[in-house]
């Protein structure tokens, strides 16, 4: 009877405080404002006759209320936003509230997210703001024939008189009258938070709420025994937005991990539809909420041992806590002397920050930098309750930055070292401590979490955690194996890390665990092993130790295909080396990757496909993979949209194309014109990795000339890509020109589409793969008309000759053919000759290359008659 009493006393007083306070302001309301917008609607858009360009609300979302703010802004009597903007001047983002009408802070660009504070005065309506802020909205107000303001008074008097007949809570919608107070309570109420808020469709809303104040009005006082277990530094007593936000160094915002997104896993919260739909556990959860806020040490136990009693996994439990104000009750309890208060309220947030809603909300409260204080705690439970409900709360950017910015990292990493003591390589499973385990284990879990932004990466690796997650690596408890390796997974990607895992012996132990029969613990390893594979000695490490086979079995078992992607990555960057595809081929892993081309998700056939063109580099395996039908679906796969998947196809079916078998397969399919179709694709990577296929699709068709002129447009769209930014493209283009220009028919034709002065623009490059294909280009379009003459016209000579100076032989021999072909025109020769070409020539004359040689040779020799030509005339 006492809680009861008590209870009730804190509902009359949250409810007159909300009263009064919207009282003391009101001036707005729902209706009204929504009045005003749909009518300004009407009269906007482009013309010099509008009163706006456009007026519309920043979220298409309503609350039960009429309101289209978020909850805890609606305490503070705001309504909606407003995105306007006016013919004469800047956009403008408004706050429409009780109290008036006003300009805010806009969207910020970095957290996508309204910055509620208040930019300017106050006006009363939205219409007044924008007379002020607009003089053409002014004059064009006054020249409506069907004024605004006229149609609004209507609108309101019209409302007005529904609300003075009834005053049932269903017209919410209605205007504010100015009768007294007990007039305004169906409206008091209909502007209270609705329980049935969600951020299912706000775009503001599921971003990081860095301007929201903690304004604790909306939360009834504790009692004085409530205080008794509650510290005065409460949780939610969280600062505010803009000390907040001065905390923030600037290299913390700009290092988080660019793969890493805003919302890496969220899941939009479900709209509930009314009150009425809400089960009894609902109403139930709240009760129990409330004898948290106004319970004795005892009863908070007792409350808390109830609510888990509850399923806290089913989203309605965990809307029902947080609605009535019970995340802020449990984080306050975090800071209490009390173990069991600190476990329960653990354990309660364990459950619910499954919730992306519920995470958010207990960023916010301030609640991570309390848990990141709890890892400190003797206490072992309560260490792996913090860590836990870290690793889940830790789910998105600016989680991740708290935990760091609080020492976090440092805290858990220090976790890891718990079942470290006890360790031996022999006998471990028995030495070990469980409860120690379970502290790692929960540590290593946050890590994970932790680890998906680069600056988190850095800091694990200075805290000594490379060292200690290689020392668990070697346990047999599977579950805490399983974070230690997505832990590694993670952090793989950076360089540095690569090269601590190879120094730390950590490849024998992913090899190890790819032979467990826990599937999630094969695919962490797996996608550890890809994320290593990039450097070759790695690649050699996993052959050493018995890696590839394992690997090559688990593609035979393709339903679970979060596995089957990381196994088939782990293969792709394995096969990178030679070595391992010899190896491939004799577990059959190739004709087992054939198979895997069709009815498979795009993130696999990536892998599939990129694992294939690495083996195609043979010609074993190219026959192979005819013979096991592979040619079809690989060409059947360049109509894709999927950027990555069109890079790896482009480049195994030019693979292919080497074999004239299978080459007339690739033009029976039409893959030829689907490839020149990809020069078009606007991702710089798919044209490069496009016209690198054509090459061997040319130079291996039976009438290749023929080909190439049957696509209308298609060489002047090769020609045109030499006007191209990107060193790839253009160095792939030249060696797709190279083969063009055989055809001499071909050759006259890009001739005609101006080739030459852009592939003498191109001759000024340092790029020793482009100077090669460029040179290579020159050459072969010097054999039509006037071209040489043409290419010393457009200065293309001098910068050959630099190029002699490159350490790369294939650059020296490509070079050493243009300079020979251009040397057949005198004025080109005494270019060459005043640029030195003559001495660097001599010194290629004995190089063991024959085909340098013979160029070198050749163009010394046509300078040299054209030297003694000079001469005989000069005496003549």
């Amino acid at each position: 009877m006492r809680i009861s009493l008590l209870l009730q006393k804190l509902d009359m007083y949250l409810l007159n405080n909300i009263l009064k306070h919207m009282s003391s302001k009101m001036h707005l309301n729902p209706a009204a404002v929504k009045n005003d917008v749909d009518l300004l609607k009407r009269f906007s858009g482009k013309g010099d006759q509008t009163v706006l360009e456009f007026i519309d609300y920043t979220t298409d979302f309503e609350f039960a209320n009429g309101c289209r703010a978020p909850p805890w802004r609606q305490m503070h009597g705001e309504i909606c936003y407003l995105f306007v903007k006016p013919h004469d001047c800047d956009s403008m983002c408004l706050t429409c509230s009780t109290a008036g009408v006003f300009v805010n802070g806009g969207i910020e660009k970095k957290a996508d997210e309204i910055d509620y504070e208040r930019r300017g005065e106050i006006y009363k309506d939205l219409v007044t703001i924008l007379r002020e802020k607009s003089e053409k909205f002014k004059e064009n107000m006054s020249k409506q024939q069907h004024s605004v303001l006229e149609e609004k008074t209507k609108k309101k008097k019209k409302t007005k008189n529904v609300s003075e007949k009834e005053e049932k809570p269903k017209h919410s919608k209605q205007s504010l009258a100015s009768s007294p107070l007990s007039a305004r309570k169906p409206m008091a109420r209909k502007l209270e938070p609705s329980l049935k808020w969600t951020s299912s469709v706000l775009p503001q809303e599921k971003k990081e709420s860095t301007k929201e104040s903690q304004d604790e009005k909306s939360v009834p006082s504790v009692t004085e025994k409530q205080r008794s277990l509650t510290p005065s530094t409460s949780a939610a007593k969280t600062p505010s937005p803009s000390r907040r936000k001065s905390s923030l160094k600037i290299e913390d915002l700009i290092s988080e991990s660019s793969s890493e997104s805003e919302e890496d896993e969220e899941q939009p919260e479900h709209r509930q539809e009314g009150q009425t739909d809400l089960p009894s556990e609902y109403w139930q959860i709240q009760k129990l909420v409330k004898y948290l806020k106004g319970g004795n040490q005892t009863a908070t136990v007792i409350a808390l041992c109830s609510m888990r009693d509850f399923n806290l996994t089913q989203e309605t439990c965990q809307l029902a806590i947080r609605d009535v104000g019970g995340l802020e009750v449990l984080i306050n309890l975090l800071e209490t002397d009390d173990v069991k208060c600190k476990i329960g309220s653990l354990k309660i947030l364990k459950e619910i920050s499954h919730n992306s809603q519920i995470r958010r909300a207990i960023v916010d409260l301030g609640g991570l930098p309390i848990m990141v204080k709890i890892l400190d705690s003797p206490d072992k439970n309560l260490k792996c309750l913090a860590a836990e409900t870290i690793a889940n709360v830790a789910n998105f950017r600016r989680a991740r930055r708290t935990v760091r910015q609080h020492g976090g990292i440092k805290k858990l990493v220090e976790l890891l070292d718990y079942a470290q003591d006890k360790a031996d390589p022999l006998h471990h499973h028995n030495l070990y401590d469980t409860k120690d385990v379970e502290v790692a284990r929960c540590g290593a879990l946050a890590l994970w979490s932790c680890s998906k932004s680069h600056a988190n990466k850095e800091a694990i690796r200075k805290a000594g955690g490379i060292p200690l997650l290689a020392r668990l690596l070697k346990s047999s408890h599977q579950d805490m194996l399983i974070p230690v390796v997505g832990t590694l997974q993670e952090c793989a990607s950076e360089e540095h890390y690569r090269a601590a895992i190879k120094a730390e012996r950590i490849i024998e132990n992913l090899v190890k665990n790819l032979n467990s029969e826990n599937e999630v613990l094969q695919e962490h390893c797996a996608m550890a092993i890809y994320q290593c594979a990039e450097d070759e000695e790695t690649r050699d490490l996993v052959r050493q130790h018995g890696g590839l086979k394992p690997l090559a079995a688990l593609l035979n078992n393709t339903e679970n295909k979060e596995r089957l992607a990381a196994v088939t990555g782990a293969i792709w960057k394995c096969s990178i080396s030679k070595e391992n595809v010899t190896k491939f081929r004799e577990y059959k892993a190739i004709e087992t990757l054939v198979g895997l081309l069709t009815d498979q998700p795009e993130e696999v056939l990536v892998n599939v496909v990129g694992a294939l063109g690495e083996c195609c580099q043979e010609q074993e395996n190219r026959i192979l993979i005819r013979r096991c039908g592979g040619i079809y679906p690989l060409v059947n796969l360049l109509v894709g949209t999927n950027q990555a998947l069109l890079v790896n196809v482009t480049k195994a079916v030019g693979a292919c194309a080497v074999e004239p078998e299978s080459m007339m397969i690739i033009d029976r399919l039409d893959g030829v014109r689907l490839l020149w179709s990809l020069l078009k694709n606007p991702h710089p990577d798919v044209k490069a990795s496009a016209a690198w296929a054509l090459c061997p699709c040319i130079d291996n068709a039976k009438d290749a000339g023929e080909m190439v002129r049957s696509f209308v447009g298609g060489l002047e769209l090769v020609v045109n890509l030499l006007k191209s930014d990107h060193q790839e493209v253009l160095a792939s283009v030249c060696a797709a020109i190279t083969n063009i220009a055989k055809d001499q028919e071909n050759l006259a034709v890009i001739t005609d589409h101006g080739v030459i002065p852009l592939l003498s623009k191109l001759a000024n490059t340092n790029n020793d793969k482009l100077r090669r294909h460029l040179a290579e280009a020159i050459s072969r379009c010097c054999m039509w008309g006037r071209n040489r003459i043409a290419f010393g016209e457009h200065k293309a000579v001098a910068p050959l000759v630099r190029y002699l100076k490159s350490k790369d032989t294939n650059v020296h021999r490509a070079t050493a053919q243009a300079l020979y072909q251009l040397s057949e025109d005198a004025n080109n020769c005494i270019i060459m000759h005043e640029n030195g070409a003559v001495k660097l020539l001599l010194d290629m004359v004995g190089s063991p290359d024959e085909v340098l040689q013979e160029a070198a040779a050749g163009c010394i020799s046509n300078i040299r008659r054209l030297a003694l030509a000079t001469e005989k005339a000069k005496y003549s």
